[in-house]
């Protein structure tokens, strides 16, 4: 398996009643570290990547992304890799191994694609509406903010390399490895976001400087 780092942010979705966002607090919480445990036990192509150790770095970036959703999609979330755990399935090693369909197409043919599950015609329609949307929100920030849109990957799988997996590539392998509760959990989140003019991409990196200790986007902007 080839792994690449995870990238992730966004503002709290406004919740205000303490005991609703320390629930949602401790769901980030919890799945951030499931999915540590599972990459630790995702195997890379030449051996442990660098990231796989690097704790601090994957909690800020994964929290990031997490914090951004409601508290039903993370618990949706949640239960999706606990139950992949129970049936022995890695949805770290499956969201690496479905980026190789762009990345090394011909190894992902021959090794990968007969062994993981299939996804259908229209649950690819329904992915591919999600992927859309946010590549059009990060194509936005990266021109709001472009000092930090530059440290972001590149933007679409029409520019991946062996070396080099896009964010377009990225989330379509994360949004494979949802159940199909949680894929429409995270569609109708999308949507929303969307009807509200709000950008997915902005509200994720806004968390991520502020966990670096930033007062926003404007300041980490400023600081790069």
């Amino acid at each position: 398996m080839r792994t690449s780092n995870d990238t992730a942010s966004s503002t709290n979705s406004g919740t205000t009643d303490g005991t609703a966002s320390s629930t949602r607090n401790d769901l980030v919480e919890t799945i951030v570290r499931l999915e540590w445990d599972t990459f630790q036990r995702t195997t890379n192509t030449g051996g442990r990547a660098a990231c796989q150790g690097n704790w601090p770095v994957f909690h800020q970036m994964r929290a990031s992304q997490f914090l951004t959703w409601p508290e039903n999609l993370l618990a949706s979330y949640r239960d999706d890799l606990k139950d992949a755990e129970y049936v022995g399935r890695n949805l770290v090693t499956e969201k690496y191994a479905r980026m190789m369909r762009s990345t090394h197409p011909e190894e992902y043919a021959a090794t990968i694609e007969p062994y993981i599950p299939a996804l259908s015609a229209a649950r690819e329609t329904e992915q591919e509406t999600i992927i859309a949307t946010q590549v059009a929100w990060a194509r936005e920030f990266r021109e709001r903010y472009p000092k930090l849109g530059a440290s972001m990957r590149v933007l679409t799988t029409a520019e991946d390399t062996p070396d080099a997996t896009s964010f377009e590539t990225y989330l379509r392998g994360e949004l494979g490895t949802y159940s199909e509760r949680t894929l429409d959990l995270y569609g109708d989140f999308v949507a929303r976001l969307a009807t509200e003019h709000r950008n997915l991409t902005e509200e994720t990196i806004g968390n991520t400087v502020r966990i670096a200790g930033f007062a926003g986007l404007d300041e980490a902007e400023l600081a790069q």
